[in-house]
């Protein structure tokens, strides 16, 4: 319960911040995408199914702020969610190359999912502009988000495992 509550709160601070914050800073040229970090980051952690419901928290959050089909983000952030959530099996969580990996992976999925459905349908088709002015930017600053967010969401996700399981890991 506790978890859930901690993820649920994060999702709506990253929101927040991603939307309210980041814009307001002159320098960024790009907002970093901390939603979809969130997103691969408990999808990766935790499985398919938290991976899932995470992408539907994020996915909602960003339909009902911003205008289009209600659904759009929430159908991307969902197979995100379990997309990612299959490596779980099969990789170790301590190293950050596959959450980098994910990382380009995801911006670069996202930002095709935006300029196909976005874009390409009313007849813009500069991909090679939209590619070099704003996906390089956005993904360059999510990997060095990511950087900084996964190793702390890691390291929540032990404190939480830890204290669930009922013993209390200190750090000595």
């Amino acid at each position: 319960m506790r978890r859930a509550i901690l993820n649920l709160v994060l999702i709506i601070l990253a929101f927040a911040v991603q939307n309210s914050v980041f814009p307001l800073i002159p320098f960024l040229a790009a907002t970093p995408n901390l939603l979809l970090i969130l997103t691969f980051s408990f999808a990766f952690m935790g499985g398919q199914r938290e991976g899932m419901l995470y992408g539907l928290l994020a996915g909602i959050l960003l339909d009902l702020f911003y205008s289009g089909p209600f659904g759009f983000y929430t159908l991307f952030y969902v197979c995100a969610g379990y997309l990612n959530g299959i490596c779980t099996e099969y990789y170790y969580e301590d190293y950050i190359t596959l959450p980098l990996f994910l990382c380009v992976a995801n911006e670069l999925a996202y930002n095709f999912y935006i300029y196909v459905f976005r874009f390409l349908i009313r007849g813009r088709i500069r991909f090679l502009y939209y590619f070099r002015e704003l996906m390089v930017p956005e993904i360059i600053f999510t990997v060095v988000a990511t950087l900084f967010l996964y190793r702390l969401l890691l390291f929540l996700n032990r404190k939480l495992k830890a204290f669930e399981s009922g013993r209390d890991t200190t750090l000595v």
